[in-house]
């Protein structure tokens, strides 16, 4: 499984940068114009997603910074959120790589934003959900910068899987 899910730390990397690249060109009237995605604009949807995943980092490794709400903006400015998903994919990543099987099958009590009793669980199936999370809404990304005019992009893992650099998680 550990291969599995560092499959998927990369994929986000991966995937990440493709929108963000996408999102990069678009003027700022685009970016934050609502387009009926769940968090309306591209900047509110990307700012959702950067703060979900540290709430769920913070919970994962007890360090980070985690935000109390998850339709905050936790940076107004584009190329301050660009650099900040840079730098949590990167924790990601390395955080994916320092666990081990009995860690992936080990219990970890965390307590939800949105319903605030503990709940204790495996940490595979919370870890399924948030790589999940992100490639939902990457997808509420996808649908704006479309509507918007952007480019058609190459999200699907398959793509991930011919890129040069990931190949290797197909062989």
């Amino acid at each position: 499984m550990l291969d599995h899910y560092r499959m998927f730390a990369d994929y986000n990397l991966w995937a990440n940068r493709l929108v963000y690249d996408a999102a990069g060109k678009l003027s700022d009237a685009q970016y934050r114009e609502n387009k009926g995605a769940f968090f309306g604009s591209l900047h509110a949807t990307l700012n959702h997603v950067l703060a979900a995943d540290r709430i769920w980092m913070k919970r994962f490794t007890g360090t980070g910074d985690a935000p109390s709400k998850l339709d905050g903006i936790l940076f107004d400015n584009f190329a301050e959120l660009s650099a900040a998903r840079a730098a949590e994919d990167n924790r990601i990543v390395a955080w994916i790589a320092s666990l081990t099987e009995d860690a992936l099958s080990g219990h970890f009590t965390y307590t939800p934003v949105s319903n605030p009793i503990a709940v204790t669980q495996r940490l595979g199936p919370p870890l399924a959900h948030f790589f999940n999370h992100q490639t939902h809404h990457r997808g509420q990304c996808h649908m704006t910068l479309t509507a918007l005019g952007g480019p058609s992009l190459p999200l699907d893992m398959s793509y991930f899987l011919r890129a040069p650099a990931y190949q290797h998680y197909a062989e």
